[in-house]
């Protein structure tokens, strides 16, 4: 089975109110089993436009990351990131082969 990935690129606006998005969000990827790949660090924007914070997180299938994307838990987290960053997060299955 294809694992699968949140691809997440975000504006903050309020990096002290961020702190509390991670610190809400933490229960759920504790619960869903969620492994961070990418997680902010240095960009280089080669090509198009980019965002300040960039984030890669390994599930064990797009059906968990869905889950966890969906669940009670992150929603709360969700909503304060909503409100304190601009961005997307995008749920791929990765490449089996």
């Amino acid at each position: 089975m294809a694992k699968g990935y949140w691809i997440g690129r975000m504006t903050v606006h309020d990096a002290e109110r961020y702190k509390d998005y991670v610190a809400t969000a933490t229960p759920a990827y504790e619960e869903f089993g969620a492994k961070f790949l990418v997680r902010g660090g240095d960009i280089h924007a080669e090509e198009g436009e980019s965002r300040t914070r960039n984030v890669v997180v390994e599930f064990e299938s797009v059906e968990t990351a869905l889950a966890c994307y969906n669940s009670e838990t992150y929603s709360r987290a969700r909503a304060i990131r909503q409100e304190v960053a601009d961005g997307e997060i995008i749920v791929v299955e990765g490449f089996a082969g």
